[in-house]
């Protein structure tokens, strides 16, 4: 008996002893809210997400471990941390924890979802230095501005007049992306109701997305779809999915009578993708399959985004008198009171640009990105991050961190004129586009959509709030960040003649 004793003393010791020098020199877990049994924190999650990550961040840390159900997050607020995931390990945090709604969207193999490999990086070219390539977007401008002298008429009309300018800009923007998408393939009133379908669409994705979803918190479960998400989320995507075979099926029939679609003037981004798909020289080919994934990603995630930026600005704009007048004295300079702006002033627009920059720092349109996955065990802020854990970076926080801006809650566009930030993420205390190889991949267009509307609202009209109205910046937080309640200015024209409204 003795002997069994000492036997299992000895074996506990060298157990004992195995993990102290198996654990020794491991980096240590990151800090963090402690929660309850099974669930962690969820019942702690506020809808602020955003501010309240930043909140957690001003207690424990600039990497913060989560623990969400049987998932764990890792919340990373500082530039140096932003750095060491978005490019020192770029490569490990290059893949996605897909949500369970959005492998009903796309499965998961579009291009903001897919994982990192050959086949995302023949969509990321497809999009990138293709489909929207500065070369390819100049052949689109007259369909952009098509839309934007339409809204211009519209606003005439309602002088005077208070309108919901976040309503607007998101059919204007709807409008913008469809027309690029197929405006050379759809036409007159068939094109007007795609657009309406097209809203009611979105609006139901966009709010089931951002249901906090018990299938994300605990996989094993997904399968019982207990919140009826997935069943909600079907028939809009039905919907939008036959939408795009009907439109492509006419593109095809229209290439059919017309002869070889490579000989067809190019129109619109539709004809683009089918003649890239007819092309046999990929080692990764473009199908149907992804063509429709890519023109889901530009209408869902390109018109919500754009829209939500604009209203921002304008709302900015309109809570600072002396940045409305100044942008407008810029554009009077280069396009002049009796003249139309046109996309290749923009350029020109320095001071534009600075608002621009600036109502991304404090509203980036995905405050929190898009969660990143690292693909094995690494190291971030000398903290341990496991693998398939789901990575937040709060770009919101660090784009408002005292340390790195001054008087970082007041909205001064100066501070980005003749400075470093631009958008390619390569500074990480300004990166609303994300960085490294999973950034956006709409930067070119979202760039000309939005400073092309902005600059022809304030060239064309000045915006003032209703009396009875207080301008209200609050944000709700989601998917992408919003403003909580909409804006609702009055235009009143201030060029020179009628003729340029018409």
């Amino acid at each position: 008996m003795d002997l069994f004793f000492t036997i299992v003393g000895a074996f506990a010791i060298f157990c004992c002893t195995w993990t102290y020098l198996k654990s020794k020199g491991k980096p240590a877990s990151p800090p963090g809210p402690r929660g309850l049994p099974i669930v962690g924190i969820i019942p702690f999650l506020r809808p602020d997400l955003h501010s309240y990550f930043a909140e957690l961040a001003r207690t424990y840390g600039p990497v913060v471990k989560l623990q969400l159900g049987s998932k764990l997050g890792i919340l990373v607020t500082s530039p140096s941390a932003a750095r060491q995931v978005l490019k020192d390990q770029d490569i490990v945090f290059a893949n996605r924890d897909v949500p369970t709604t959005v492998k009903v969207l796309s499965g998961g193999r579009d291009i903001v979802w897919n994982p990192y490999g050959p086949e995302w990086r023949m969509l990321r070219k497809v999009c990138v230095i293709k489909m929207l390539s500065n070369a390819t977007l100049d052949k689109t401008y007259e369909l952009r501005r098509r839309e934007v002298r339409q809204t211009v008429r519209f606003l005439y009309s309602q002088t005077g007049s208070p309108v919901n300018v976040g309503e607007q800009m998101f059919s204007t923007v709807l409008n913008v992306v469809t027309n690029m998408l197929w405006g050379g393939s759809v036409e007159g009133e068939a094109r007007a109701s795609l657009g309406a379908e097209f809203r009611q669409g979105i609006s139901e994705i966009t709010e089931l997305l951002g249901v906090p979803n018990i299938s994300d918190f605990f996989p094993v479960l997904a399968p019982l779809d207990l919140q009826g998400i997935l069943k909600r989320m079907k028939k809009p995507m039905d919907k939008l999915n036959a939408i795009f075979e009907n439109i492509i099926e006419q593109r095809l029939k229209k290439e059919k009578e017309s002869g070889s679609s490579s000989a067809m003037e190019f129109k619109d981004f539709v004809q683009f993708l089918l003649q890239l798909k007819d092309e046999e020289d990929s080692k990764t080919p473009l199908t149907m399959d992804h063509i429709k994934d890519l023109l889901m990603d530009m209408v869902v995630g390109g018109s919500d985004t754009s829209s939500n930026s604009i209203e921002f600005t304008m709302a900015e704009i309109i809570n600072n008198p002396e940045v409305m007048l100044k942008a407008q004295q810029e554009l009077d300079e280069v396009v002049g009171k009796d003249n139309l702006v046109e996309e290749y002033h923009i350029h020109k627009l320095s001071y534009l640009l600075a608002i621009f920059k600036e109502s991304l720092r404090l509203h980036p349109v995905l405050p929190l990105l898009v969660p990143h996955c690292p693909t094995e065990p690494c190291t971030v802020g000398g903290y341990d991050i496991p693998k398939g854990s789901r990575v937040f970076i709060n770009a919101w926080a660090i784009h408002r961190d005292p340390s790195i801006w001054e008087n970082p809650l007041e909205f001064n566009p100066s501070r980005f004129l003749n400075s470093q930030w631009d958008f390619s993420g390569s500074d990480f205390s300004y990166f609303p586009f994300g960085s490294g190889r999973r950034n956006c991949a709409g930067i070119a267009m979202a760039e000309r959509m939005v400073l092309y509307l902005v600059a022809t609202l304030l060239h064309s009209f000045d915006w003032k709030v209703p009396q009875s109205n207080k301008l209200d910046l609050s944000e709700k937080f989601g998917i992408v960040l919003k403003l909580k309640n909409s804006l609702i200015a009055i235009p009143t024209p201030r060029l020179s003649g009628q003729t340029l409204y018409e």
